[in-house]
């Protein structure tokens, strides 16, 4: 489903958000020409673990989520608050019901698997924290379906990479990958 330029990409962040992993993702995709919109949980300025605070593009209430074609969870210890919030939820399973692409790192997959989205899936998620998801793999990334997932802030450009080649096309990801001296 690759749209070379076309894809809109929502990525969640909530307070506590793991800083490595939602900047390495923003920044690989806009510059694999990928749509991407930054939206705050609750607030457009949102603090990450690391005590960076940005200000996100618009709140998630703001948004008209149907536009999307991806959504990407950062993890850190703000998974929790999207663990509870029945909007993340709710999100993620309007996603996973339209097969449209999902993506989440380190703790994330745990929000994934509360929305019933990993019941039948394989995903990755922080090492330790394995009995959070159904069927846990220890892999940097994995992929199942449209389903993406990855380990934690080390494995974060691997991630990206991968959603840049899945979003935008090898071509593209190749080109980003080949333009950061990898």
């Amino acid at each position: 489903m690759p749209n070379s330029g076309c894809m809109k990409t929502l990525i969640l962040v909530a307070d506590g958000f793991e800083e490595i992993e939602a900047f390495t993702v923003i920044d690989i995709l806009r510059r694999s020409g990928v749509d991407v919109t930054v939206a705050g949980l609750i607030s457009t300025v949102v603090t990450g673990a690391h005590e960076v605070r940005i200000i996100a593009d618009k709140r998630l209430g703001e948004l008209n989520t149907a536009e999307y074609d991806a959504l990407v969870l950062p993890g850190g210890p703000g998974h929790k608050h999207l663990l509870n919030s029945q909007a993340a939820i709710n999100l993620i399973k309007d996603f996973d019901k339209k097969k449209k692409f999902i993506a989440a790192i380190c703790a994330s997959p745990a929000v994934l698997a509360k929305a019933g989205v990993l019941d039948e899936r394989i995903a990755t998620i922080f090492p330790g924290m394995e009995s959070q998801i159904p069927k846990p793999r220890d892999e940097k990334v994995v992929i199942d379906g449209h389903v993406i997932t990855s380990r934690s802030a080390g494995t974060a450009m691997e991630f990206a990479l991968k959603l840049s080649e899945i979003f935008s096309g090898k071509n593209t990801s190749t080109k980003v990958m080949e333009s950061l001296y990898i």
